[in-house]
């Protein structure tokens, strides 16, 4: 309970957020964050921010049906290709390529209670909560029969490397009132802004929901040598070459040195 002051403060002195799509409640999100921005440098293994915050009510807590907190991470989308091995004439070879147009570089849910009994079907549809939700599948490379199989390929893949994560009973909830939850960032976050949002759900509805951005961007060197990579290809390829030849002259000098 040592963030139950912090938890006060934001009731009183931070506004809640309403969102035109769920039902009319007397309950609203009130939220904070552990961090504004997290900074990308060579020394960077992946970080941890806090999500905390505080259910804002004009009436009684309600008994008769549980109060549930889901909380989402999501990275900057991207596009990649999901290809499929076969064993064919005795090698292992790709037979088949879907290409996704667009899917989370990174993507975390965290929640009080398991998502079956939180959401329905309809409402993960309307919000886009769970990871299937959020993966886009471009054209017809595969029939729609199979493309469930390269969407849950994807998402093992992505939940072994710790890119996706699912994490149900993970957020603490205090008196359906105050609640927190940590969300691991791992080492190969890429660059851009993540949107944390904040579900608030009664009887498998969402009822409010809270959002905030959090900026994640290179900082020192490598932030330069991003910035030269995207803004000045043609000097990027030269300056690596100059660096291949000094290194090759350098190791070539210390080879007859050493001979000597």
């Amino acid at each position: 309970m040592r963030f139950f002051p912090l938890f006060l403060l934001l009731l009183t002195l931070l506004p809640f957020t309403a969102d035109t799509q769920t039902r009319p409640t007397g309950e609203r999100i009130v939220a904070g964050f552990s961090h504004d921005f997290i900074d990308i440098s060579a020394r960077f293994d992946g970080s941890e921010i806090l999500v905390f915050g505080a259910v804002r009510r004009e009436q009684p807590i309600p008994e008769d049906n549980p109060l549930g907190i889901i909380v989402t991470v999501e990275g900057p989308p991207e596009t990649l290709t999901v290809r499929k091995k076969s064993h064919e004439f005795g090698i292992w070879m790709n037979t088949q390529n879907v290409r996704i147009r667009s899917t989370p570089s990174f993507y975390a849910v965290n929640t009080s209670w398991p998502v079956s009994f939180m959401l329905t079907p309809e409402q993960d549809r309307q919000y886009g909560i769970t990871l299937p939700r959020l993966i886009y599948i471009a054209g017809r490379d595969v029939s729609e029969e199979e493309e469930p199989a390269f969407v849950d390929a994807l998402i093992r893949i992505r939940r072994e490397s710790g890119t996706y994560q699912v994490n149900e009973r993970a957020v603490s909830l205090e008196e359906s009132t105050l609640f927190q939850t940590r969300v691991e960032l791992p080492s190969t976050l890429v660059e851009g802004t993540y949107i944390t949002r904040i579900y608030l759900t009664r009887e498998g509805q969402v009822i409010d929901r809270y959002e905030s951005h959090l900026p994640v961007y290179k900082v020192g060197v490598e932030r330069w040598v991003h910035l030269l990579a995207v803004e000045q290809p043609l000097a990027t390829g030269i300056l690596a070459l100059l660096v291949a030849v000094v290194a090759g002259w350098g190791a070539s000098a210390l080879f007859r040195s050493l001979r000597l």
